[in-house]
C-alpha cells in the first residue's frame, strides 16, 4: 500500500512569538472556540492535500528552488479580529499587513507546484494566522455575540519555510514539520528527525 501524506507549506514562529499569540487566545477563552495548540501555529502559505510518497519529493525540491531564489522579509500583524472578514465568522485571525514578499514567495510556490492542480484561492490572500476555530453551534446560542478586533503591533522577521504534515486525529489535526528551508541563496534544509528550525 502506498503511504499518502496530507501536505501543506507554511511560515512557522518562535516559541517567544507564539507566546504572543497564546496571551490572546486566554483573554477569551470563555468564548466557544477550539484553540490551535502553541505548537500548530503557523501562517499557511499553500495547501497542497494528499500526496503520495513521490509527489513529496517533487514539493520538497520545488520548495528547496524557490526558497533558494528568495530572501528573507518580516511580516507585521497588526490585529487580532474574527475571520474570513465580511462573511459569517469562523475562525480568530492574527491578520498581518499586506506584504510584498509574501505575496511573491506564495505565487512562486503555487506556479513552481502548479502540475500537481493546486486548488488557487479566488479571494484576495490574507495575511493571517489562524489561533482558534469557533465551535459553530454553541457560538450561535450565544445570547450577545462578542465583536472582536483589537490592534497589535507585532513584526517577525520569516528567514524559512517548511514542508509540513498534517495528521487528522480526533482531537483535531496534529502538524509536523518535513522540512525546515532557509531563505535565500545560501539555503540549507533541516530534514525530519533534525532539530527544527522555526
Amino acid at each position: 500500500m502506498r503511504t499518502k501524506h496530507r501536505i501543506f507549506i507554511a511560515i512557522n514562529f518562535l516559541p517567544e512569538i507564539k507566546k504572543e499569540f497564546l496571551f490572546y487566545q486566554k483573554k477569551w477563552e470563555d468564548l466557544p472556540v477550539r484553540w490551535t495548540k502553541k505548537d500548530n501555529l503557523h501562517l499557511t502559505l499553500v495547501f497542497i492535500g494528499s500526496v503520495e510518497d513521490e509527489g513529496l519529493l517533487k514539493i520538497l525540491e520545488t520548495a528547496r528552488e524557490v526558497a533558494k531564489n528568495s530572501q528573507p522579509f518580516s511580516i507585521h500583524f497588526q490585529r487580532i479580529l474574527l475571520g474570513p472578514p465580511d462573511r459569517t465568522p469562523r475562525m480568530f485571525w492574527v491578520e498581518g499587513e499586506k506584504n510584498q514578499d509574501l505575496s511573491v514567495l506564495k505565487n512562486n510556490l503555487e506556479k513552481e507546484l502548479s502540475e500537481l492542480k493546486l486548488r488557487r484561492e479566488l479571494r484576495e490572500f490574507k495575511v493571517h494566522i489562524t489561533i482558534g476555530r469557533i465551535k459553530i453551534l454553541e457560538w450561535r446560542q450565544l445570547q450577545k455575540k462578542p465583536r472582536i478586533e483589537e490592534k497589535i503591533s507585532l513584526t517577525v522577521s520569516v528567514n524559512s519555510i517548511e514542508v509540513m504534515e498534517s495528521k487528522l486525529k480526533p482531537t483535531g489535526p496534529d502538524y509536523f514539520v518535513l522540512e525546515s528551508i532557509k531563505l535565500g541563496p545560501l539555503s540549507f534544509s533541516k530534514k525530519k528527525g533534525d532539530p527544527p528550525v522555526l
